[in-house]
Formats: C-alpha cells, sequence, structure tokens
C-alpha cells in the first residue's frame, strides 16, 4: 500500500517538476518584466537628445541672426517686425514647422551692458510675460539683446511631467545674445 502511494505522489509531482526543467518560457517572462523599464529609458534618452537639439538649433539661430543685426544688415529701415520674425521663423523651422507658434522673441537696445535684463520674465502661471517685448536693432554702436523663447512640447507624455518648465506640459527652450553694433 505505500508502494501505491508514492507512485501516486511521483505521478502528481511529475508534471510539477517537468515545468521546473521546462525553460522555454522563460526568455518570454524575462522580456516581459524588462521591455518596459527599456522602454521609459529609451524614450527619454531620445526625448532628451531631441530637446538639447532643438536648443542648440534655437542658440544657432539667435546667433546668426545677432550677426546680421550687428553688422547692420538689419536694420529698422531696411526690415518690419513681422519680417525679422519670418527671419527667426526661417532659422528655426525645422523645430517649428511652418507655423512657428510656440516662439516668443525680445530685440531691444539699451544703454549699459548692465541695464541688459538678466531673467527671464514669467507670468504667475509659470507661462512667458511677453509684455514689454519689441523690435528694436539699434543704431550703430549701441547695446543690443536678442532673447529667443520657444515653448517646447513633449514628445512622449512620460516625459511631460519631469521635463515640462510651463503650463500645459511644455519646456522652456531660450537663447540670449547681447552685442555692442557695429559702426555700419
Amino acid at each position: 500500500m505505500a508502494f501505491g502511494v508514492h507512485t501516486v505522489r511521483q505521478r502528481m509531482l511529475k508534471p510539477i517538476r517537468a515545468l521546473r526543467r521546462d525553460r522555454r518560457g522563460a526568455t518570454a517572462i524575462e522580456f516581459s518584466l524588462l521591455v518596459l523599464p527599456f522602454a521609459l529609458l529609451s524614450f527619454a534618452i531620445i526625448e532628451t537628445t531631441v530637446s538639447f537639439t532643438a536648443q542648440q538649433l534655437l542658440t544657432n539661430a539667435a546667433d546668426t541672426i545677432a550677426r546680421e543685426v550687428r553688422t547692420g544688415q538689419l536694420k529698422l529701415s531696411n526690415t518690419s517686425k513681422s519680417q525679422f520674425n519670418a527671419k527667426i521663423c526661417g532659422e528655426i523651422s525645422i523645430l517649428t514647422g511652418s507655423a512657428c507658434s510656440g516662439l516668443v522673441w525680445d530685440l531691444q537696445s539699451y544703454t549699459s551692458f548692465s541695464a541688459v535684463p538678466t531673467e527671464i520674465p514669467k507670468k504667475q502661471d509659470g507661462d512667458i510675460d511677453s509684455t514689454g517685448f519689441g523690435y528694436d536693432p539699434g543704431a550703430a554702436g549701441s547695446i543690443v539683446s536678442l532673447r529667443i523663447f520657444y515653448k517646447w512640447p513633449a514628445l512622449t507624455d512620460i516625459m511631460a511631467s519631469s521635463m515640462s518648465n510651463l503650463p500645459g506640459g511644455e519646456t522652456l527652450l531660450f537663447a540670449t545674445i547681447t552685442w555692442q553694433n557695429e559702426p555700419f
């Protein structure tokens, strides 16, 4: 009788032992455990890389346009505010598309370098405060500052909460350059 109980127990444990030895599904289980962290890490890397690239594009656009103002190629007499806006949009069109929505800029001349604003103007809700922004490329020898702000939309919802610093899940990208115009 003891022999019969032992045989029944072996028969019941045989499928369990077979499952323990079977490794065919291990890869699928390991993949399912690792795919989410890997995807999150991949999206974070892509989002950060694209954001840094956009920031560099904005900085290059500010440098290019500032050079044209500094040398007298862009003056109040030959460029309107809308033409200047179109010039900035043309420089960053790969970033913004043709609509150029989310772009805010300020070009002002100042009496001294110490009078140039050093802080980002923000409203109470944290958005950009463009009150007082204008278009004044200045005359020869004047001190001029160009500030370009772009509201970068997060590409993935996962990263929006950790990267955004503006309302609506957007990230503020900005470039500032200050110079003294050449005697043109």
